[in-house]
């Protein structure tokens, strides 16, 4: 009898909790289009936590192969991705003995990880200071182009419209501009202009041209470069990096006078770079500032690499950041969301940060 009891009591007990269980992970939405006729541009954070370990290649592959299938349910349309694609352009100091990759490895993973978008949806990177150099940003050799040619994706291909010269002199895409037409029914032209880390004045000039251009005059023009604002929304100054100190490289600070404000058409920078471990108010930011003409500029940093145990944590946790693009072209909603804590019930209910700074809503008119 006493068996029975328990037996009952358990089974009663079990079905307590997975009722509770079922009630909680009822309660967590799942991404969806506020409204029908939106749609969505992904914003990527540093991947370089991601890729540097070989244990964090699933977390990414897992973010990538959300975004490939919610594509069609949230209408995205881009992907933006801010910088710092590897921990190491070069060996550097890196800990093969433990789980690090070397440099070259790093580059094979990344590479690998992006197929999935290849010809299905166009994706746009800029560089960072930890694709430059050996450790970080000692000069400008990097490996991207060798991974990331201009003919890599055919839809960002198609999406190309020129590209600037790097410290070599060679035109590549550390520095390009892309140019789409958002779907009906809104249908505004999109100018993205892609600065590499700590771009020099030479480069910002070219970056001024492009926007000046009378056929981009009435684009929504976005810059998305690796640094720019701080977690605070202030803009970033001149960096101890040697590419700063020895190669002309400038800070947020010179990116906003010398090409966001004068600009009339740049409505929207996007950035990555700076974090704190496990600070959220240190990893992403957000800012409205005003252009020469009076008109609105949102500011956007989006790091997440250090929130999920540190610089030698998961890489982040999984977290993007969701832009949904309202019909009545001037509202875009900013939502935060972790596609990795979201596949499991027992961590769906952590899949959304809701807070002011990562849930919110601004307008561009």
């Amino acid at each position: 009898m006493l068996k029975k009891i328990t037996f009952t009591l358990l089974l009663s007990a079990s079905f307590i909790l997975c009722a509770a269980e079922k009630a909680q992970t009822n309660k967590v939405k799942t991404p969806a289009l506020e409204n029908p006729q939106s749609w969505t541009m992904v914003v990527v954070p540093d991947i370089q936590g991601y890729i540097k370990r070989i244990n964090n290649h699933g977390i990414l592959e897992i973010m990538h192969s959300w975004i490939a299938v919610n594509k069609k349910q949230l209408n995205i349309r881009q992907l933006l991705y801010t910088g710092d694609i590897v921990n190491h352009n070069n060996n550097g100091d890196v800990r093969p003995d433990i789980v690090d990759l070397v440099a070259e490895e790093q580059w094979k993973a990344v590479s690998g990880l992006m197929e999935i978008f290849d010809g299905y949806i166009p994706y746009i990177l800029c560089t960072g200071n930890h694709d430059y150099g050996e450790r970080s940003g000692e000069n400008r050799l990097t490996s991207f182009n060798k991974y990331f040619p201009t003919d890599r994706n055919r839809l960002t291909r198609e999406q190309l419209v020129t590209c600037g010269k790097n410290a070599f002199g060679i035109k590549n895409l550390e520095n390009a501009a892309y140019e789409f037409t958002a779907p009906a029914p809104d249908g505004r032209k999109f100018l993205v202009i892609v600065l590499q880390f700590a771009p020099t004045k030479e480069q910002l000039a070219w970056a001024k041209k492009v926007a000046d251009d009378p056929r981009f005059a009435n684009h929504f023009g976005i810059v998305l470069t690796h640094s720019y604002i701080r977690g605070d929304g202030t803009h970033v100054k001149k960096e101890k990096y040697i590419i700063n100190k020895e190669h002309g490289g400038l800070g947020g600070e010179d990116i906003f006078k010398q090409l966001v404000y004068p600009a009339k058409n740049i409505r929207m920078v996007i950035c990555g770079h700076i974090c704190a471990p496990n600070d959220w108010d240190k990893s992403v930011g957000f800012s409205m500032v005003k252009n020469s003409s009076g008109k609105n500029v949102a500011q956007m940093m989006f790091n997440t690499q250090a929130v999920g145990g540190g610089f030698s944590g998961s890489g982040g946790d999984g977290w993007l950041r969701l832009l949904e693009f309202m019909p009545d072209k001037k509202t875009i909603k900013a939502k935060t969301y972790s596609p990795f804590f979201a596949i499991s019930p027992s961590t769906r209910h952590l899949a959304w940060k809701t807070d002011a700074k990562n849930e919110f809503t601004f307008v561009i008119e």
